[in-house]
C-alpha cells in the first residue's frame, strides 16, 4: 500500500493545486496570485495649445469674456478716487450765510437748552473735526473760523477720507504714524458738557480756549505734513511727470530708445513714490499721476505698458481701472515673445497679491484675466519655477476655497476663473518640485470638491482630470488621492455624465488604473462603488461600438449617411479609451472578491472576446495585450460560476492571433493565458493539434525569464498527458529545459523550480528513456551543484539579498529538485 502511494506521488503531474504537498493553502494561493499581472500604460498625451486664449476652441461656455480686445487711455477712469455716478450734477447756486457774533448772555437765548444726557462721540476720518460739543456751543466759533472749517471739509476728497485698507494693509499703520490725532490727550464729550443748574459762563470760556489750542496744534501738524508732501511733489514727482509727458510727446514713432527712456522714467517715478511713502492711496495728487500714466498706454508698447501697469497696481487702482490694467497685462502675456518681460518685473507678485485679497463678487472679471495671465506664463519653464518659488500653489488653494464659497452667488464668473486656475495648476503639476506643494496644501482633495460642485462643466473637469493623470503616476500622490473621500464614486459619476468627452474619459480611466495598480484597498473601494461594473462595461460597449476601425466587422444594412466614418486620429483616441478601461478591469479583478464577480459577468467576458475578434495585433497591440492580461487574471478563478470556464476553447482559439503575431508582449500574455487554460483537457488537445507546443518550446530560447517561466507553465501542463511527452521530447523540449536551468538557475530560483517541475512531469512514470546519457549526466551535475546551499548561494555578497535568495531557494526550488534527483538516480544510488 505504501509503495502504491509512493508510485502515485511519483507519477502525479505537477499542476499547482490548493492541496499540493509541503505548502500550506495560504502559500499556494499567494504563489498562484503572483501570476496575476498589473497592467501599465502610457499617460494620455496632451498637446500644447499653440494659441494663448482664455478658453479653447472646443469650449462652449455661455457669456464667456473675450480673449481679444483693444485698450486705450479713454477706457480708464482718470480720477480713480470714487466710482463714476454716470451723471454730473451742476453746483447749487447758494451762498451760505454765517451767524453774527453774539455775547455770552445771548448765547443761551438763541439756542434751545441742552439735553441732560451726553451725546455719543462720533468718530470721523482723520483730518475732520469731531462734533463733540452740543449744538449751542458751535456759536463760540467766529464766522471766519467756521468758514475755514467748512472749506477744509468740502476740500477733502473721498480718496483722502477713505483708504483701501483691504488691498493695502500698511496704509492704516502709516496713517496712524503720520496723523496728529492722539485719542488719549483729548477730553470726552461728557467731561466738556456743562451740567444743568450750574453757571456755564466760565466753563464755556475754558472749553472754547482749550479747543482752540488743540485745533491750532492739529492745524499746524496738518499744515506741516501738507508742506512736506508739496515739497516732495514739487521736487521729486512733478518733474518726473513733466519728463514723461515731454519724452512721450517727442517720441518719434515708437523708437526703441524713447521706449527705454520712458521705462526708466516710470521706474524712477516708482522709486520716488516709494521713497516718499506715497504709494497706494496715500498721495493726495494720485489722480494726476494716474492720468499721466494712462495717456502713455496709447503709445502701444508692451515693454512700456508693463511698467505702467506695475506702477498702477502699486498705486492700488480699483474698479474699472483694475479690470483694465489686468486686461492690459493679459494682452501682453498672450505673446510668448513677451515672457522675458515678466521675468524682470514684480507683476507676478502684484497678481498673486490681487488673487489673495480681491473679492470675487466685486472684482471677478479682473481676477479672471489675472489668472488667465498666470496660465499663459506658467507654460514658460523659467516663469513656472518662479511661480512655485512665490507660493503660487498656496495662493491657488485659498482662491479655490473662496471660489467654492462664492459659487452660490457668482457661479458663472467663478466657473470661468476656475477654468483658468485649474489650467494653471495643470502646468505647475509638470514640475517635480510642485508635488510636495500640492500635497502640503491638499490641492488634490480641494480639486475633488471643485469637481463635485462643477461636475457639469466639461472644461473644469477636463483640466482637473489632467492634473490627476499627471500626479497619480507617483506613489505619494496616489496615496493622497486614494484617501480623499468618495473620489472613486465621483470619478464614476463623471464617466456617466460625460461619456462622449474622450479627453476627460481617458484621463479619469488612466487615474483609476494608477490607483488600482498597487493597492488592493483601492481595487475593493472602486468595486464597491454603486454601479461600478455596470458603468465601466457600458463605457466599454460604447467605445467599442463607435470605433469604425478597418478591422471591425461590417454592419448589416446599407451605410448610414448620418454616421460618417471617423478619421484615423479619432479612431486612435477611442482605442486609447479602451486601453485604459481594460487596464482598470485587469487591475480590479486581482482582488479576491472582485475577480470572481467579474469572471462570472457574461457581458464582461463577451466584450473581451469581441475585442479579440475585431482587432489585430499590428494595429492595436497595447489593447490586445491588455485584453489578454485581463483574461489571464480572470482565468485564475475557476469557480463553478465562472463564465470563462464555458469559453475556454474559444479563448484558446483567439489567443492564436497573439501567438502568431510579431509582438513579443502579445506572445508573452498569450502564453500566460495558455498556462492557465491548459489545465483543461480540451485546451491541451487544441494546443497539440494546432502545433502550438512547437512555438512554446522555441520560447525557451528566449533570454527573458518571464517568457521562459510562462513557457514552462504550459509545458508542465501538456506533459500531464503521456502521449504528449514524446512529442515534446521530439521537439527538443528536454534539452532546452536543461539549458534554461543552467543559464537562469542561480539568478531566479522560481524559474529553476518551474523548470524542474516541467522536467519531472516529462520523465516520471517510466519515461526516463526520453533522456539520453549526455542529458542525464548534465542534469545530475547541475542538480548536485544547485542542491548544495553554500555552492548555490556563494556568489551573493549582500546579506539581505542572500537571505532573500535562500528563502526562494528553500521554497521554490529545493522540494522539486530533490524529487527530480530521486527520479534520475538508480535505486541503489538513491539508497
Amino acid at each position: 500500500m505504501a509503495s502504491m502511494d509512493g508510485k502515485h506521488e511519483m507519477c502525479s503531474p505537477f499542476i499547482p493545486r490548493r492541496h499540493a504537498g509541503r505548502k500550506t493553502s495560504a502559500e499556494i494561493v499567494s504563489e498562484a496570485r503572483q501570476s496575476l499581472r498589473v497592467q501599465s500604460t502610457q499617460r494620455p498625451f496632451t498637446p500644447r495649445d499653440g494659441h494663448r486664449q482664455l478658453f479653447g476652441k472646443s469650449s462652449a461656455r455661455d457669456s464667456r469674456p473675450p480673449s481679444t480686445f483693444s485698450l486705450h487711455a479713454q477706457n480708464f477712469d482718470a480720477p480713480d478716487s470714487r466710482p463714476g455716478s454716470g451723471t454730473r450734477l451742476s453746483p447749487l447756486d447758494h451762498k451760505p450765510r454765517f451767524p453774527l457774533l453774539c455775547d455770552a448772555e445771548d448765547l443761551f437765548q438763541s439756542f434751545p437748552k441742552t439735553p441732560s444726557a451726553p451725546l455719543e462721540v462720533k468718530k470721523g476720518p482723520p483730518g475732520m473735526r469731531a462734533r463733540l460739543l452740543r449744538t449751542g456751543s458751535l456759536t463760540t466759533l467766529s464766522p471766519v473760523e467756521a468758514h475755514k472749517e467748512s472749506e477744509e471739509q468740502s476740500n477733502t476728497s473721498p480718496g483722502q477720507k477713505q483708504l483701501s485698507a483691504k488691498r493695502l494693509p500698511a496704509t492704516d499703520k502709516a496713517e496712524g504714524r503720520r496723523g496728529p490725532h492722539k485719542p488719549g490727550t483729548r477730553r470726552t464729550a461728557s467731561e466738556r458738557i456743562t451740567q444743568p443748574g450750574v453757571d456755564s459762563g466760565v466753563g464755556l470760556s475754558e472749553c472754547t480756549a482749550g479747543r482752540r489750542t488743540e485745533e491750532g496744534n492739529r492745524d499746524h501738524t496738518i499744515s506741516t505734513e501738507e508742506d512736506a508732501e508739496s515739497s516732495v511733489w514739487n521736487n521729486m514727482i512733478a518733474p518726473r511727470l513733466r519728463q514723461l509727458e515731454s519724452v512721450a510727446a517727442a517720441m518719434p514713432g515708437g523708437s526703441e530708445g524713447s521706449v527705454d527712456r520712458l521705462c526708466d522714467l516710470c521706474d524712477g517715478l516708482h522709486g520716488a513714490l516709494a521713497e516718499a511713502d506715497m504709494l497706494g492711496r496715500r498721495c493726495k495728487r494720485r489722480s494726476g499721476i494716474l492720468r499721466t500714466l494712462f495717456r502713455l498706454i496709447d503709445l502701444n508698447s508692451a515693454q512700456l505698458n508693463l511698467h505702467i501697469a506695475e506702477l498702477c497696481l502699486a498705486l492700488c487702482v480699483s474698479g474699472n481701472n483694475l479690470l483694465n490694467i489686468c486686461k492690459l497685462i493679459f494682452q501682453i502675456s498672450r505673446r510668448e515673445s513677451n515672457d522675458i518681460l515678466f521675468q524682470n518685473s514684480s507683476i507676478i507678485d502684484s497678481f498673486l497679491a490681487i488673487l489673495n485679497n480681491e473679492d470675487v463678487s466685486a472684482s471677478g472679471e479682473a481676477l479672471l484675466y489675472c489668472v488667465g495671465t498666470l496660465k499663459f506664463l506658467s507654460g514658460n519653464c523659467a516663469i513656472l519655477r518662479l511661480l512655485l518659488e512665490k507660493n503660487c500653489v498656496g495662493v491657488a488653494q485659498k482662491l479655490i476655497q473662496r471660489l467654492c464659497t462664492a459659487a452660490d452667488t457668482n457661479f458663472t464668473i467663478a466657473g470661468h476663473i476656475l477654468v483658468q486656475l485649474t489650467a494653471t495648476l495643470r502646468n505647475l503639476a509638470d514640475h517635480p518640485d510642485s508635488r510636495p506643494l500640492f500635497l502640503s496644501f491638499s490641492i488634490l482633495s480641494e480639486l475633488c470638491l471643485v469637481l463635485s460642485n462643477h461636475r457639469k462643466d466639461p472644461d473644469i473637469c477636463t483640466n482637473i482630470s489632467r492634473i490627476y493623470s499627471k500626479l497619480s503616476s507617483y506613489s505619494e500622490c496616489r496615496l493622497a488621492l486614494a484617501q480623499t473621500p468618495n473620489c472613486y464614486q465621483l470619478f464614476l459619476d463623471l464617466l456617466n455624465k460625460h461619456p462622449q468627452k474622450q479627453d476627460l474619459v481617458v484621463r479619469l480611466l488612466f487615474t483609476l488604473g494608477n490607483l488600482t495598480a498597487k493597492s488592493d484597498e483601492a481595487r475593493w473601494r472602486l468595486f464597491q462603488c454603486e454601479g461600478c461594473v455596470g458603468s465601466l462595461l457600458q463605457l466599454y460597449d460604447t467605445y467599442q461600438r463607435r470605433d469604425d476601425s478597418p478591422h471591425a466587422q461590417p454592419r448589416k444594412g446599407p451605410p448610414s449617411h448620418s454616421e460618417p466614418r471617423a478619421p484615423p486620429g479619432k479612431v486612435q483616441q477611442d482605442e486609447d479609451v479602451l486601453v485604459k478601461l481594460v487596464r482598470v478591469l485587469a487591475n480590479t479583478c486581482i482582488h479576491p472578491a472582485a475577480g470572481p464577480a467579474l469572471a462570472s459577468n457574461t457581458t464582461c467576458i463577451q466584450l473581451l472576446m469581441e475585442t479579440l475578434e475585431l482587432r489585430c495585433v499590428q494595429e492595436s497591440e497595447e489593447l490586445m495585450v491588455n485584453v489578454a492580461a485581463t483574461i489571464n487574471n480572470l482565468s485564475f478563478y475557476q469557480e463553478d460560476s465562472s463564465v470563462l470556464r464555458h469559453y475556454q476553447l474559444t479563448m484558446a482559439k483567439l489567443m492564436l492571433k497573439l501567438v502568431l503575431g510579431s509582438s513579443m508582449d502579445a506572445m508573452l500574455e498569450a502564453t500566460r493565458v495558455y498556462g492557465n487554460l491548459s489545465q483543461s483537457k480540451n485546451v491541451r488537445d487544441f494546443i497539440m493539434q494546432n502545433k502550438v507546443h512547437q512555438f512554446v518550446v522555441t520560447l525557451l530560447d528566449s533570454k527573458s525569464t518571464e517568457m521562459c517561466i510562462s513557457a514552462c507553465g504550459v509545458l508542465t501542463n501538456l506533459a500531464q498527458d503521456p502521449p504528449n511527452r514524446a512529442s515534446l521530447s521530439f521537439e527538443g523540449a528536454i534539452a532546452k529545459l536543461v539549458d534554461c536551468l543552467r543559464d537562469f538557475g542561480p539568478g531566479d530560483w522560481q524559474l529553476a523550480g518551474q523548470v524542474c517541475q516541467a522536467l519531472w512531469n516529462m520523465i516520471s512514470c517510466g519515461q526516463e528513456k526520453l533522456l539520453d546519457t549526455r542529458e542525464r549526466e548534465s542534469l545530475l551535475e547541475i542538480l548536485s551543484t544547485y542542491l548544495d546551499e553554500e555552492e548555490a548561494l556563494r556568489w551573493i555578497e549582500d546579506d539581505d539579498m542572500r537571505d532573500f535568495h535562500r528563502a526562494r531557494w528553500e521554497l521554490e526550488f529545493l522540494p522539486v529538485a530533490q524529487k527530480l534527483m530521486k527520479t534520475l538516480r538508480p535505486p541503489d544510488q538513491t539508497a
